[in-house]
């Protein structure tokens, strides 16, 4: 062993040791904190409630040690997967840096491995050795934001390879994570690689992660490029950086399924991020109606006129009808009183109703009744009290009663029945009315009826998100970010999405321009692009990428990874009863090379139930249930031979990108 690696390993083994000693003293600190805060609880159910600060500080001390003991246990077994070593140039001072999932203390101030989510951290992900530099969390000062760039120069990046305590080797390289450990990890079963997904975040993935959190990004990642991954390190990121200006309940994720959002949300609390909120599209929009969403109605699938009501075009006609509303209901004209005089201008009122467009029409008429008691007290002469309480009493709520007293829904409907005159045919307005008189209404309708309650009827502003992450954002049509966007307008988005995945051909989006045009309006919002394919093999991505020609033209091709595997399996058999012999055969051979996740992936629901009947040992779902997730095994049931459209062709293109390591596809007879 030479010298160098000798280091490398009595590093090691020292900071396991000093790890072991850390979770030690932490077990301590908790049990003597619990048993004291037990103690003062205790006490003060007994009476004594002037103890309940020095409880809630004992709670907080007890919350502390565990959180540090549990970290110090996980980084026990692997403490570290890198090493910069750099010159800090304002300072002058060589740093030599370890780096690992959890950041390790000698003491409060002496770090031992900085967390990978620590702006140092960076260096290894995205830098070259020579000149560069990191920056710090961005912070508000009275130049805007800024985030202060520290230089450095690189001399040498390390990666570990570290398996259950033992130091197996280690690897120098001018890029994190070099392609074969990459691909060594890439080789396991999916719960390995889940694990170690830290120790291999990509240049592209890292930056995306570490963007500035003011700011809405949206993110064009093709099948296996780790967006869900990338989110959910990036709520990591966030959380540990600006936790003076987030907190984790401020967070929400949405996706399309509840499938989906179990997916993601199960990997969070090995991030250290607890907490956050998880809803389903349709739940947020039918969140944000507030009271105006009863139990009486209910969301179905969308009718055959969604294809109109998903577009800009459509919520854009309904914002002009609200403003036409909003003319009508707040009208510029002159409030005068015998007495007194002119109150409020026209000119007054019609400069208060365009400089204030966030408000809604309620918040508008309480503000001019807000000013109406203004100008009295200011036109009645001083000391008459009495006259002054008289006249506020004449004139009370003189605008809020112009309040609009109609529901949503009823406004909706109106709506709708102008929107056909303007465009005869566009939407079912019979079937509308028909579903309106049972409650029933899909998501679009959900997306315009809670714009209406934003301009209309809303009282205050919503400051319940501060961040909301989004996942298979291609499945839902412009408007939904649109409506989203305005009524969160304090709210920042990280959008992810693959337009080549989209299974909602006529609703979703088959590309980007809507939505880069009228959600992307801020100046420091972004773009971004994931090429590279780290979930499929070479085989497999290329069987996927003659798919992806006639599901997006070819517009985003796949980069895949330099990982190869067996070649794309593909069986025809006589009848089902072979095709279930098959598929189970398939299953059963492939668990006894020690894979545990596998997926039948057919048609519908339908079908799923019933392959359901005669295969075990499988996960058995629906196309249009497995966006976002992946397993180690697919097996096709039955796709189509020829791929005759778009439609089927971005279906099975989802279908098969699924796969991590083998693809099989078993096809009835023809």
């Amino acid at each position: 062993m030479d010298r160098e690696r000798q280091e490398e390993q009595k590093h090691f083994d020292a900071c396991r040791e000093l790890i072991r000693k850390n979770a030690a003293g932490y077990e301590a600190e908790f049990e003597e904190r619990h048993q004291k805060t037990q103690a003062l609880f205790r006490a003060m159910q007994g009476g004594d409630v002037e103890l309940y600060n020095q409880m809630m500080t004992s709670a907080s001390l007890e919350e502390h040690a565990l959180s540090q003991l549990k970290k110090n246990r996980a980084a026990y077994e692997n403490p570290y997967f890198g090493r910069i070593d750099y010159l800090d140039k304002e300072t002058a001072h060589e740093e030599k840096v370890y780096i690992g999932k959890n950041g390790i203390f000698r003491n409060k101030t002496d770090v031992v491995i900085a967390d990978w989510r620590a702006p140092i951290s960076s260096v290894y992900y995205e830098n070259e050795i020579g000149d560069g530099s990191y920056h710090l969390p961005e912070k508000v000062s009275d130049y805007g934001m800024e985030s202060p760039e520290i230089p450095i120069c690189l001399h040498l990046k390390r990666t570990y390879d570290v398996d259950k305590g033992v130091l197996k080797g280690y690897y120098d390289s001018d890029v994190a994570a070099n392609d074969a450990l990459l691909v060594q990890y890439l080789s396991q079963n999916k719960d390995a690689v889940l694990g170690d997904i830290i120790a291999t975040i990509q240049k592209e993935q890292n930056e995306i992660i570490r963007e500035s959190p003011f700011k809405n990004i949206l993110v064009q990642g093709v099948a296996g490029s780790g967006k869900t991954t990338v989110a959910m390190h990036r709520i990591s990121y966030i959380l540990y950086n600006y936790k003076e200006r987030f907190t984790s309940n401020e967070f929400c994720i949405i996706g399309g399924s509840d499938l989906l959002l179990n997916y993601i949300t199960s990997g969070l609390p090995e991030l250290d991020v607890h907490d956050v909120k998880q809803k389903r599209m349709d739940e947020m929009l039918t969140y944000l109606l507030k009271k105006e969403w009863t139990k009486k109605q209910k969301l179905t699938a969308p009718s055959a006129d969604a294809s109109v009501r998903s577009r800009m075009d459509f919520i854009l006609y309904l914002e002009q009808w609200i403003l036409r509303l909003r003319r009508e209901t707040v009208a510029a004209k002159t409030l005068a009183d015998r007495e007194l005089g002119t109150i409020l201008t026209d000119s007054s009122i019609e400069r208060l109703r365009e400089e204030t467009p966030e408000y809604s029409i309620y918040r508008l008429l309480v503000t001019l009744d807000e000013r109406v008691r203004t100008r009295i007290k200011f036109l009645c002469p001083e000391g008459e009290k009495e006259y002054f309480t008289k006249k506020c009493r004449e004139y009370k709520q003189h605008y809020k009663n112009r309040a609009i007293g109609k529901s949503v829904c009823t406004l909706y409907g109106e709506f709708l029945a102008d929107y056909e005159r303007k465009f005869p045919g566009a939407v079912d307005l019979a079937l509308h009315e028909k579903r309106a008189a049972a409650g029933e209404y899909d998501i679009y309708d959900a997306a315009a009826m809670a714009l209406i309650y934003y301009r209309v009827k809303q009282k205050k502003e919503d400051e319940e998100f501060g961040q909301i992450f989004i996942d298979e954002a291609q499945d839902f049509g412009a408007m939904i970010y649109y409506v989203l966007r305005t009524l969160l307008p304090e709210c920042y988005f990280t959008i992810m999405g693959d337009v080549s995945q989209n299974i909602n051909y006529e609703t979703g989006m088959n590309d980007w321009e809507e939505m880069r045009m009228w959600v992307l309006t801020g100046e420091r919002d972004t773009f971004r692009l994931l090429k590279k394919s780290y979930r499929n093999t070479i085989e497999i991505s290329e069987y996927a990428g003659k798919i992806l020609q006639k599901a997006s033209s070819g517009r985003y091709q796949i980069e895949p990874v330099i990982r190869h595997g067996i070649p794309v399996q593909e069986y025809r058999e006589a009848d089902e009863e072979a095709m279930y012999k098959r598929a189970q055969g398939i299953a059963d051979s492939v668990k006894e090379k020690g894979y545990g996740s596998i997926a039948v992936i057919c048609g519908d629901d339908a079908e799923a139930e019933w392959i359901g009947k005669w295969m075990e040992g499988v996960t058995i779902l629906p196309v249009q249930m497995v966006k976002g997730l992946e397993f180690d095994v697919v097996i096709l049931w039955n796709p189509p031979g020829e791929i005759d459209g778009v439609k089927t062709a971005k279906l099975q293109y989802v279908a098969a990108t699924r796969a991590l390591h083998e693809l099989h596809v078993v096809r009835g007879k023809m």
